[in-house]
């Protein structure tokens, strides 16, 4: 049998095989969509204002998971090493956090707890949400508070915890809970797990009332705390909140709740799915197999039929870990649940960490009821040939241990194949070339200033404007151009990164001015006519003057806002965007003596040179 350090040793060599092969994960990853976002409200809002931090984020009131994000920003501006950081020590606090409530929960488990402590570390369902920054944010906080809550809440219903002790959990609980809700506002799920699990794990002890009556009467401060901060953060969540916007369906919620069990939950028992696929700008889909998905409701049925025969109180603990693996999806799913929303969603199990810590709860607390007693023949002690009742008599110690040993590796084999495969797919995403080419293009060009442009859509596409365009991206490098209105030198981020040349699409012309370099016509605010109207737009204007010297010009359509530009003496083209719409072009010098002399020119939309053979 097993003595508590070397169970301890065991879980802390756990832990870390699970942290080497996470880390390998963030290793060869990098930003993916919503990473982008944070990183580009980041860099053009100053990080500690309420418009950046009670940002409502998709429907998330996150204002600590923008903290994080905003700090790392400004540190290392779009280099994944700061991220990849936080997220190791984020796994790792979450990681030793479940292992100490199992302790908690089942102190006398030994090799039966670390079963539950390897299905939570190496589970695919913790990884999707682990590898990507935006997510991790969100749900590694959550679950290391719902693992410490719980584990407090076990202590302080427990009859031998003092009055000092449950202060002192009250303090920590509710400090861990504000920071918890703070990243993500699915942590107030841990305010029921943690009653129902400290419930559950009292529940066959002598009460003179009931078992939940007893877990709220001894940790009534625990429940007080918590309720309270439960209610005010509810408040909260909902004034700044966008969550219940947009069309939602509640039979495409139920579609995708279901999807999400059979598809997701119920292969990812047995260590699955091995198949991922991605459609970029997706992430990874899991494609679990038939016979994968078969054998993870057989092993839901074996556990059932185990706990149920052997175990009192488990059919409690069974249906409640289900509710939750159901209910927990259904906020989420509803908002997502819009007509085009594809059921293949539901197979990304980025929203299914929190489930796995339930489950793993779950399994400690089955390890901890006691055995249920069953009736055996009579013997010498009872001469009447009647029964009586005993304990059902474990296994041997020695074959438990190597039937846990066994299952433990067929399930870490088998996750390990499933999390080759999520990353391979996973390192499918050309998001971190773009970038890192980006970079050192826009160190490369700094001297001359240049145009916002859009992301590629492969990266992110246009409904997170104005967060997909490269000022919000690449706002905090201090090596890149500056980014403006006008421009002598037309240069653009191809969709691999490199910063080409570009050239103005020949929408409307601008006829050569009646001067010449010599005598430039142009020293009053003058109107250039185009060939044809322009719609209100984002138009681009390339002109090519003489200037008799320096000065400040400003450009205008007939109806839109002016922009300022800088020219130069001499023969040159200027690049000037402007919004708005009309016929014309009007021009004014600023600068007293500034004459020009204005050649041909046309208006349209910014695009790679070689695009126009240019």
């Amino acid at each position: 049998m097993m003595t508590n350090r070397t169970v301890s040793s065991i879980a802390a060599a756990l832990i870390i095989a699970a942290l080497v092969v996470r880390g390998a994960l963030v290793a060869t990853g990098s930003f993916y969509w919503d990473d982008l976002i944070l990183i580009g409200r980041a860099s053009t809002m100053p990080i500690l204002s309420w418009d950046y931090l009670g940002h409502s984020h998709d429907g998330h009131f996150m204002p600590a998971a923008f903290l994080v994000a905003g700090l790392s920003t400004v540190i290392a501006p779009v280099n994944w090493v700061v991220p990849a950081i936080t997220l190791i020590v984020g796994q790792a606090i979450a990681s030793v956090a479940v292992w100490r409530m199992i302790r908690i929960i089942a102190p006398r488990a030994g090799a039966a707890g670390l079963a539950a402590l390897t299905f939570y570390l190496f589970t695919p369902m913790t990884v999707p949400a682990f590898t990507w920054w935006a997510a991790g944010l969100n749900t590694l906080p959550m679950q290391a508070a719902m693992a410490w809550i719980v584990g407090d809440a076990v202590l302080a219903c427990r009859s031998d915890a003092d009055a000092a002790q449950r202060r002192r959990i009250v303090v920590r609980s509710s400090i861990v809970f504000v920071v918890a809700l703070a990243f993500f506002e699915k942590s107030l799920f841990v305010l029921p797990v943690a009653l129902v699990a400290a419930t559950l794990s009292i529940a066959f002890e002598d009460h003179p009332i009931s078992p939940l009556a007893t877990a709220v009467s001894r940790a009534r401060g625990l429940w007080g705390a918590l309720a309270a901060i439960f209610g005010v953060w509810l408040i909260v969540f909902f004034s700044v909140s966008d969550a219940t916007a947009g069309v939602h369906s509640a039979a495409q919620t139920a579609r995708l709740v279901w999807r999400s069990v059979n598809r997701a939950i119920v292969p990812s028992l047995v260590g699955g799915p091995w198949e991922w696929d991605r459609w970029n700008p997706s992430p990874p889909m899991g494609f679990a197999s038939w016979w994968m998905i078969l054998a993870g409701w057989l092993v839901i049925a074996a556990v059932a039929i185990w706990a149920l025969l052997r175990k009192r109180g488990a059919a409690a603990i069974l249906i409640l870990a289900a509710a939750y693996a159901v209910l927990a999806q259904v906020p989420v799913m509803w908002n997502r649940s819009s007509g085009n929303t594809a059921l293949e969603l539901a197979q990304t199990m980025r929203y299914l960490p929190d489930t796995a810590l339930v489950f793993a709860a779950a399994l400690a607390l089955l390890i901890a009821a006691p055995a249920r007693v069953r009736a055996v023949p009579a013997d010498d002690e009872n001469p009447r040939g009647g029964r009586h009742a005993k304990p059902a008599e474990p296994a041997a110690p020695a074959t438990g241990l190597v039937a846990v040993v066994v299952l433990i590796g067929l399930a870490v084999a088998s996750a390990s194949v499933s999390l080759a495969g999520f990353g391979n797919s996973w390192r499918d995403n050309p998001t971190g070339d773009y970038l890192d080419t980006a970079k050192r293009s826009l160190a490369a060009g700094t001297d001359h200033p240049m145009f916002d442009q859009a992301l590629p859509l492969e990266i992110l596409l246009p409904v997170a404007y104005p967060n997909n365009q490269i000022s919000h991206t690449f706002g905090r490098l201090r090596q890149r151009p500056d980014f403006g209105s006008s421009t002598d030198r037309l240069q653009v981020l191809d969709t691999s990164g490199q910063l080409v040349a570009g050239a103005v699409t020949p929408r409307r012309a601008i006829a050569e001015g009646r001067g010449s370099c010599a005598r430039p016509e142009l020293s009053a605010p003058a109107r250039l006519a185009l060939d044809g109207p322009l719609i209100r737009w984002r138009w681009t204007i390339a002109l090519s003057y003489c200037a008799n010297r320096a000065g400040e010009v400003e450009f205008w359509l007939d109806e839109g806002s002016r922009v300022k530009a800088t020219v130069q003496p001499g023969l040159h083209v200027i690049y000037v965007q402007l919004d708005g719409q009309g016929s014309a072009v009007n021009v004014a010098p600023l600068t007293a003596g500034l004459a020009l002399h204005t050649g041909a020119g046309r208006v349209g939309e910014v695009v790679e040179a070689r695009f126009l053979g240019e």
